[in-house]
């Protein structure tokens, strides 16, 4: 009987493990967006989260927690539990910029863990037809005309938006005046209505709106046209030498998270970008999927840290 009563205990003992270990997923998963509704990182967010919900047989939902250009979304998703159940669609501003301009609330290269970028978005000077500028000189000339005359929006200080309008202005000189909205289609939307008179966007924000005459396209801010815009310039060929900004949005996780959770979600990100549908869907409002490793993207986000904080200081100095 006492051998019989060891071996049940030894029994239980070797299930304890297996009964421990959940079935992952077993419940919802959450994608933490750390800007308002309607934006290019919501528009991503959404496309990750359906193909996510299809390959894993969870729903997978959407948290929209905008403000301070995405670090009050991203600090959240920073403190959320490391279970495999919260992760954030995050953008550059929040994890590469803002460490170079301010004290945040987390350590975006130590408190949240990356996973792989989902896509790459040129951004787009856009004006409200009201503007008398048809060209990115003719603008510069109106600013530096009228000081400070010319509002532009974006989704908060730190963000690229941010940083694209100010790095514009150290090289160009033209004085124009900040008004910081929760999001990137907030702050589109107020040039389509005349609030202010500027934005640099994502290219998503604009699309819709270039053939509608709302707003009027002057420059794209990456080194080459976009597909999505090939008639509108870039700002290098306007006489900006050396301006190149570009958007991104990634899938990170709380730091933490176990790492076989996180392998499995950057190969949902890989199968993403090579998705015929998914490509599409991202074209359709000017973006481009990509994707890479967690050790890949982590080396690129040191990289470019670096290369913001260097730009900042540059920027400060002019």
């Amino acid at each position: 009987m006492k051998k019989l009563f060891l071996a049940a205990v030894a029994m239980v003992a070797l299930a304890q493990p297996v009964l421990a270990q959940e079935r992952w997923p077993s419940r919802p998963i959450k994608l933490i967006v750390p800007f308002a509704a309607g934006g290019n990182t919501d528009a991503v967010a959404r496309i990750a989260a359906n193909h996510m919900t299809k390959a894993l047989g969870v729903n997978v939902v959407i948290e929209n927690k905008g403000g301070a250009g995405g670090i009050v979304g991203t600090d959240a998703a920073a403190k959320s539990a490391p279970d495999g159940y919260t992760f954030c669609v995050c953008s550059i501003g929040s994890i590469t910029i803002a460490p170079a301009t301010e004290q945040l609330p987390y350590k975006p290269l130590e408190d949240i863990m990356p996973i792989s970028l989902l896509n790459t978005n040129p951004l787009i000077l856009l004006v409200n037809p009201s503007v008398k500028a048809n060209s990115v000189p003719e603008l510069i000339a109106l600013a530096k005309a009228s000081p400070n005359s010319l509002n532009y929006s974006s989704s908060g200080i730190g963000g690229l938006m941010y940083f694209s309008a100010e790095l514009f202005k150290a090289k160009t000189g033209a004085q124009i005046t900040h008004v910081p909205y929760r999001g990137g289609a907030p702050a589109t939307t107020a040039v389509i209505g005349g609030e202010v008179q500027l934005v640099f966007t994502n290219m998503s924000d604009a699309v819709g709106q270039l053939e509608g005459g709302k707003v009027r396209a002057l420059a794209v801010t990456t080194n080459k046209r976009s597909p999505s815009a090939p008639n509108v310039p870039t700002l290098a060929e306007q006489g900006i030498a050396g301006y190149h900004t570009e958007s991104w949005n990634a899938l990170f996780a709380p730091k933490g998270t176990p790492q076989p959770i996180v392998d499995r979600m950057a190969q949902l990100a890989a199968d993403m970008a090579k998705d015929a549908t998914v490509q599409k869907q991202m074209a359709n409002f000017g973006s481009v999927a990509v994707a890479n490793t967690p050790t890949e993207f982590g080396t690129m986000l040191r990289e470019e840290t670096a290369l913001w904080a260097n730009l900042v200081k540059q920027i400060a100095g002019k």
